[in-house]
């Protein structure tokens, strides 16, 4: 699996929709659910909280938990729902998850870390990954990044994906915890360096496919093994249109936003079919436009007129005709000019 580009997961926010929403924009970068609970997926909707299209492939299940038995069922059922890796969350720093004893605060325990990898790993046959932040708290982060990679390691375990940040979690909000603390890229860079046979992506406050390629070339003989990005996506998702030529290097022409809204329709068709509302997938695209004359009159049609019952992809026909005359009105005047 190339793992160049991966687009973090995010609660609330990578659901299925906005999965096959983002493999409309391209075809490579590796996408991942929201979080889910070990328990919720032993317990609960498994049809609802894990199902996803056929498109979204390649696509990676995130889990949250810190009971290998647990967590090594989850992974079970994730593999045969057709998940092509599962995921450890041992990044997430808020309060629901600490009083769960998972997220973040899995820094300050890296050999029970271990224990659910190795659990997870001999559970299931596709790959077994951590998302970690770089420490919590008081921790020194060059120990307790290494010491939770190292003890994975030590399991089997070959892929991290590293959030460059602390997190702290006491006196900061989950929010907070996005921003607030700084950024330490060059420790991510350095556990790369210092343990070469492993797979390192680095994630945090990447916001661009700039900043993507510089983290993956060459820098003081070291070169990441991939990039996730999650706001900037999500917010400004058009970039990704640009990722395949740029970061895999394919012969095929970017995606444009209107090529890119052409390729969801039938994703958006058959949802609707099926009985899922339109804002429940619209919402993911309103960033589409984002720097286009007409952005503000698409983010309002697909906000206020998919909400009607029965509203459906003329919708999206009106939002997409407001983008396409503002940009025609401008090209006049610069003629007229």
């Amino acid at each position: 699996m190339n793992r160049r580009l991966s687009i973090a997961p995010m609660m609330d926010w990578t659901d299925r929709h906005c999965r096959a929403f983002h493999r409309a924009l391209t075809a490579e970068a590796l996408l991942y659910t929201e979080m889910v609970t070990a328990p919720a997926v032993l317990h609960g909707d498994q049809q609802r909280l894990l199902g996803f299209d056929a498109v979204e492939h390649p696509v990676a299940l995130q889990l949250g938990g810190s009971d290998p038995a647990q967590l090594a069922e989850a992974a079970r059922i994730g593999e045969a729902f057709g998940y092509d890796e599962i995921n450890l969350n041992v990044g997430c720093p808020s309060d629901r998850v600490q009083s769960g004893r998972f997220g973040a605060c899995l820094m300050r325990e890296p050999e029970l870390v271990a224990d659910c990898m190795a659990a997870i790993k001999e559970a299931v046959s596709v790959p077994a990954t951590v998302k970690c932040r770089i420490g919590v708290d008081d921790q020194d982060p060059q120990v307790s990044l290494f010491a939770t990679v190292d003890a994975c390691a030590a399991v089997g375990i070959e892929v991290f994906i590293v959030h460059a940040r602390m997190a702290w979690l006491k006196g900061l909000s989950p929010k907070e915890n996005r921003d607030v603390p700084p950024l330490d890229y060059a420790l991510v860079r350095r556990l790369k360096r210092e343990r070469p046979h492993l797979s390192i992506s680095i994630n945090g406050g990447i916001t661009s496919l700039d900043e993507a390629e510089a983290h993956l070339d060459v820098s003081d003989g070291v070169s990441l093994d991939g990039v996730m990005m999650g706001r900037a996506a999500y917010h400004e998702p058009a970039i990704l249109g640009q990722a395949d030529r740029r970061l895999y290097g394919a012969a095929t022409p970017d995606v444009d936003a209107y090529a890119a809204i052409d390729r969801y329709r039938p994703y958006l068709a058959a949802r609707l079919e099926e009985g899922v509302l339109l804002p429940a997938m619209t919402r993911h695209m309103l960033g589409l436009m984002h720097g286009r004359p007409g952005a503000r009159a698409f983010r309002r049609i697909l906000t206020v007129e998919s909400i009607p019952a029965g509203a459906g992809l003329d919708v999206v026909d009106r939002a997409v005709d407001a983008v396409r005359e503002a940009e025609a009105r401008l090209e006049q005047r610069g003629e007229a000019a």
